[in-house]
């Protein structure tokens, strides 16, 4: 509702010529949330087919209320042979990875929206009401507490002993990884209309890494916050604010010196992490879930539900995976000869990494899966919005 209340109190102030694109903008907004632009098309129904390969469950365990069927950030996080995942009534556990046996829970009094991050000995979360929590990553209990200025929607990332938060109103802030205190910020001013969502930033060769709502990527130091380059991505077309609506809310990703990004509205982009220089942009793909990689070639999954796998060095496409259309895919995780998405009805797919044809799927719960699913050691972890959090692995021959 407030998304709405923001497109007609923007139109309002925009007269007749917003007027024009009310129609197709509402669809297309609302439609960021519900995983396609076009919500008059149903989700694709599930075919029957032979399955390629067997998937096994190694083990399911429940994180509290999970994100509760909201637009949250909430992504399990690994490290140390550990599972670290939150819900959002302020939850937060450590699983072991081969087991799944709880190690140790942590019940908080903070609504939690994104994260855990990991850093040095912390897992660090931010939360919907501007909070900040660092617990230590070997017994849970709570090492500091900060207040940042706005909504925290994307996770946290953690670097040489600093924090980096992004919030709502377009600020970037760092915080000390130890004691929670502010470093620097920087502030970006949030367009009039925009989606719901942040994207993580990433740190590369001392410079922080994000995209913002206006469809621009800056890179910031690390140390220092200072500015280093910025770049267009995504070019806003049309003549109203719904029309010229582009979003960066894909988390960027880095290979080889090159930063990857795919954008609403806006297509997908290469660019040098030393100044910025685009490299290719392919403006056919609409993607605000994420994206992944292997040896070659970039994976996503666009706003329609679409798979593409993309050529790293061009940007063009090799194929397109339309089975699993507006079935409100999250991004994909590769590994092997695999691409992996969850669905909203609580289906994980197995896709061939060498032409997109589906190998297996199975069912981890009854509630939507919007967690990007993360691989460790050919083991896939699955973070549902009901809490269920799951391991699967191909079986062996």
């Amino acid at each position: 509702m407030r998304l709405l209340t923001l497109i007609l109190l923007s139109l309002a102030l925009a007269g007749c010529s917003a007027m024009d694109g009310l129609s197709e903008g509402i669809s297309g907004i609302s439609n960021y949330f519900n995983g396609g632009e076009d919500n008059s098309e149903p989700p694709a129904a599930l075919v029957e087919y032979t399955p390629e390969i067997e998937i096994e469950e190694l083990w399911d365990e429940s994180v509290g209320d999970g994100a509760d069927e909201q637009s949250l950030k909430l992504v399990p996080a690994i490290g140390a042979a550990r599972i670290y995942a939150a819900d959002l009534d302020g939850l937060v556990q450590a699983r072991s990875l081969s087991s799944g046996d709880l190690l140790w829970e942590t019940e908080t009094d903070v609504r939690f929206s994104a994260g855990p991050g990991l850093g040095s000995g912390t897992v660090i979360l931010g939360s919907s009401k501007a909070d900040v929590v660092a617990l230590n990553s070997e017994t849970g209990d709570l090492l500091w507490k900060a207040t940042v200025s706005s909504e925290v929607l994307s996770v946290p990332v953690i670097a040489k002993g600093i924090v980096i938060i992004r919030t709502t109103d377009g600020a970037v802030i760092a915080l000390n990884e130890k004691t929670g205190l502010k470093i620097w910020s920087y502030e970006h001013n949030a367009p009039a209309l925009s989606v719901r969502g942040v994207g993580a930033p990433i740190v590369v060769e001392g410079n922080v890494i994000e995209g913002y709502d206006n469809g621009k990527l800056m890179a910031l130091r690390l140390a220092d916050g200072k500015y280093v380059w910025e770049t267009s991505i995504a070019i806003p077309k049309g003549r109203s604010e719904i029309d010229r609506l582009v979003d960066l809310d894909v988390d960027p990703i880095e290979v080889n010196g090159v930063v990857y990004i795919g954008s609403y509205r806006g297509g997908a982009a290469a660019v040098s992490e030393l100044d910025g220089d685009v490299l290719w942009r392919n403006e056919n793909i609409s993607s605000y879930t994420g994206l992944n990689h292997d040896y070659g070639h970039l994976y996503l999954s666009d706003s329609t539900d679409d798979v593409w796998q993309l050529e790293q060095r061009t940007g063009s496409s090799l194929w397109k995976q339309k089975d699993l259309h507006q079935r409100k895919l999250t991004a994909p995780a590769v590994y092997g000869n695999y691409v992996v998405v969850g669905d909203f009805e609580g289906y994980v797919h197995w896709l061939s990494t060498t032409d997109g044809r589906q190998l297996a799927r199975y069912k981890v719960a009854d509630s939507a899966i919007d967690a990007q699913p993360i691989v460790a050691d050919n083991i896939v972890y699955v973070y549902a919005n009901d809490g269920t959090l799951a391991a699967l692995k191909v079986r062996s021959p």
